[in-house]
């Protein structure tokens, strides 16, 4: 088995304009640690939503902010831990940087991963300085781009992680999803919860966006949510398959047929969500700690005993 396909060479990342002075910023492809991030330009001031993965990355999303803004980046919203959205957080000294709780407990625990050895070993990762945020909240923190209100929200419970939030601009219709919501990639909740994140799409429906930049692929629409919803109730009927044939989480994946879930990038994602979903088929509450090492290993070995591919 292998990872889905990737295109080569990678389409350049892109500034679009989602609402008046509201801005995504696309990366493709979106697989592993290729994520999307934001920003809101006033007039004192921009809200940035999200780092990058490498410093490369995140030294390019800033200047593509400058080309659109020359007022100082006051703020950097972390949706969730993950080095994806926060290892380039050290590149804004000059940010205010807000995330829930769990988002600073987390990097300050990780540190500088070292499961970053499971991904392609020519990913030039850069300068690293772990760097959590330092205003924190519980439930949910309001920011204002002029007088554009922005209201950061946690999920209440584990999702995608045990500590993402997502940015909703009700005036707009606007949603940064963080990864909620993965578009054209395989959901990952390995490190949060499959029913979990079932909970957090239902929440996120009744708030009624029409435009949504998930943490991953292209802007995209509601319709998004029965996607990412198809996806993980396939997982949770897999794993109770596997369960009953008594197969490994590994084992389930290799005779699990992914069928319309193949064409999704990074496949091997089954493998993780699968050690996941038994977990709570075992009673685990969400977010449980599970064996994170076990799962990454059978996920390498899923894909045939290579790295993980990572383009960053």
């Amino acid at each position: 088995m292998s990872s889905s396909s990737h295109d080569h060479p990678l389409p350049p990342a892109r500034v679009e304009e989602v609402s008046d002075g509201v801005y995504a910023y696309v990366q493709p492809d979106g697989s592993w640690w290729i994520n999307n991030t934001g920003f809101l330009a006033g007039r004192r001031g921009v809200i940035c939503v999200d780092a990058c993965s490498t410093e490369r990355r995140t030294r390019a999303f800033k200047q593509a902010v400058g080309q659109v803004s020359d007022r100082p980046i006051t703020t950097l919203i972390n949706t969730h831990h993950h080095g994806d959205h926060t290892f380039g957080n050290w590149l804004f000294p000059e940010a205010t940087i807000v995330g829930h709780e769990g988002v600073r407990d987390q990097i300050i625990a990780d540190g500088v991963p070292s499961y970053r050895a499971a991904w392609s070993p020519e990913v030039e990762w850069g300068a690293m300085e772990v760097t959590p945020p330092f205003l924190t909240f519980t439930d949910r923190v309001t920011v204002y781009s002029d007088d554009l209100r922005c209201e950061v929200r946690h999920v209440g419970h584990a999702a995608h992680t045990t500590n993402d939030s997502y940015v909703w601009i009700p005036e707009r219709r606007v949603l940064f999803s963080g990864d909620l919501v993965f578009n054209g990639g395989t959901p990952f909740v390995l490190m949060g919860s499959v029913a979990g994140a079932l909970d957090s799409l239902a929440q996120l429906r009744e708030l009624g966006a029409e435009t949504i930049v998930p943490g991953h692929g292209e802007i995209c629409g509601p319709e998004v949510y029965d996607r990412v919803e198809g996806y993980l109730r396939f997982v949770q009927e897999s794993a109770r398959r596997g369960r009953q044939a008594g197969l490994s989480p590994l084992d389930a994946a290799r005779e699990t047929d992914l069928g319309e879930w193949a064409e999704l990038l990074d496949a091997e994602r089954i493998v993780g969500n699968l050690h996941r979903a038994y977990a709570e088929l075992d009673g685990r509450p969400f977010g449980a700690p599970i064996d994170l090492a076990t799962a990454v290993l059978d996920m390498i070995t899923y894909n045939g005993g290579r790295p993980l591919s990572c383009l960053a």
